[in-house]
């Protein structure tokens, strides 16, 4: 089971397990931590944004122009950035590490 570990806004480490195929999204919010996703995944608001480590941002997928658009709208915007909820947990993303932006 991969495990992602998300720093939280006072930069505590969660050592979250994930499923593959869940997204960071779904797997924050089940921890309880506040990545809110109003939009429940469909790229319309941003509330899921999270920052990639350097060291992760370049193993994951591509951004696409929907999710281009969408991180365009922050103004806490990183060279890191993605949203949560378009990062699906795989097997090659076991030890993804991420942190929360402040809002």
């Amino acid at each position: 089971m991969p495990m992602i570990v998300i720093s939280d806004l006072d930069g505590t480490e969660h050592r979250l397990s994930a499923q593959a195929g869940e997204t960071v999204m779904q797997v924050g919010r089940a921890a309880g931590l506040p990545i809110i996703g109003e939009c429940n995944g469909s790229m319309a608001c941003a509330t899921c944004h999270v920052i990639v480590a350097p060291a992760w941002a370049d193993r994951l997928p591509p951004i696409g122009e929907d999710e281009d658009a969408t991180l365009d709208t922050l103004f806490n915007l990183t060279a890191t950035s993605r949203l949560g909820c378009q990062i699906a947990i795989t097997a090659a993303l076991d030890g993804l590490e991420l942190r929360l932006p402040q809002r």
